[in-house]
């Protein structure tokens, strides 16, 4: 660190960058519409029409999720499973987000079964503090980073949606090419068929993959909401799909690359009657959370779901589904790999900038 860097950094304890407060109770019962963000240990989670903070603010997981790190720019409503900034001291508020993304706040657990994370544990910590100049040129070069990746994340949240609703038009409200023309027949179209789901393709439980025995690697492992880890071995061919089985059900996730798929997830082994980005969204308009079988912890029956009964269009109709839709899924895979370098990117740089490393 040149001596420049030097004076410009103060030691100090993180309560004199930025002092918590612990967040307020309120239940989904009590919230109405708004467009409030209630922020979460694990995000936003919903919206009310009574905002407790103004922002900009920083919020971190104090019961459930720990350590997560989130930011809202206008008024919110930090939930009771969160610490959120009370005074960040003058400092720059994104400065204070995206350091305390580098402190791996999780550590500080204090909970027995339920994590939690105590704030006078935190406000303690000896720290360096940048002069605000520093701390402005910080955010000047982390911000493009995140600003790139949220808008990919939109965008691939509008192909998302694209699909969904040609998905909908052409099989839920049958209004596909050349339906005109299509008579309909005890309510399916001339030419499909109707039959259980394990006619059309099968589902398969997960493997167990113990936190200890995960190898460093680029192969993602896929639990019931999204990848959990990286390991250095695949036990599914991409492109796939996952959907939950335990604890979270009703998502279903499209995988590009070979993947592992976890025991708290289900995933399609084979595809008999139906193409991959038609099952996709098949699954996705099922909804499978309604179909819950267990008592304490959602749980889903895959020979519950083989047998829910489905219709499928003729080959040329679903084939023309999947040539319209391959182009949106390349694009997306294309942005989430994007991001997936990005956020690479930004998280080798923040440690070095946060630490005077790289000077400013």
């Amino acid at each position: 660190m040149s001596t420049h860097c030097h004076r410009s950094w103060s030691n100090g304890k993180l309560q004199d960058l930025v002092f918590f407060q612990r967040g307020f109770d309120i239940t989904k019962a009590e919230q109405k519409e708004g467009d409030i963000p209630v922020i979460s240990s694990s995000g936003v989670t919903s919206y009310h029409n009574e905002a407790k903070v103004g922002g900009p603010g920083i919020i971190i997981g104090r019961k459930g999720s720990l350590g997560t790190v989130h930011y809202s720019e206008g008024p919110y409503w930090p939930h009771d499973t969160t610490l959120w900034s009370k005074d960040i001291k003058g400092n720059n508020p994104r400065y204070i987000y995206y350091f305390l993304k580098t402190l791996g706040l999780e550590r500080f657990d204090v909970g027995n079964s339920n994590p939690t994370l105590n704030r006078n544990h935190i406000h303690d910590m000896v720290i360096k503090i940048p002069a605000k100049d520093i701390q402005q040129n910080i955010v000047e070069i982390l911000t493009p980073y995140n600003d790139l990746i949220e808008n990919n994340r939109r965008r691939i949240q509008l192909l998302e949606e694209a699909a969904r609703l040609l998905y909908q038009e052409w099989f839920v409200r049958l209004r596909f090419p050349g339906h005109e023309h299509t008579k309909i027949v005890d309510g399916v179209p001339e030419g499909w068929e109707s039959l259980p789901l394990i006619e059309a393709l099968e589902l398969q439980r997960g493997f167990d993959l113990p936190l200890k025995n995960i190898e460093p690697g680029d192969v993602p492992v896929y639990g019931s909401t999204g990848i959990i880890a990286y390991h250095n071995v695949s036990k599914a061919k991409g492109p796939g799909i996952v959907t939950g089985r335990s604890g979270s059900l009703g998502v279903v996730q499209f995988v590009l690359n070979d993947y592992w798929p976890h025991n708290t997830a289900l995933w399609v082994k084979s595809l008999k009657k139906v193409t991959p980005l038609f099952a996709l969204q098949l699954l996705r308009n099922l909804k499978l959370e309604q179909y819950n079988g267990g008592v304490s912890v959602p749980t889903l029956d895959r020979k519950v779901v083989h047998r829910i009964q489905i219709i499928i269009p003729p080959p040329k109709i679903m084939n023309d589904f999947e040539s319209v839709s391959s182009d949106s899924y390349a694009l997306m895979m294309n942005l989430s790999q994007q991001n997936t370098n990005l956020i690479k990117a930004r998280d080798l740089l923040l440690p070095r900038l946060m630490n005077g490393v790289i000077p400013v």
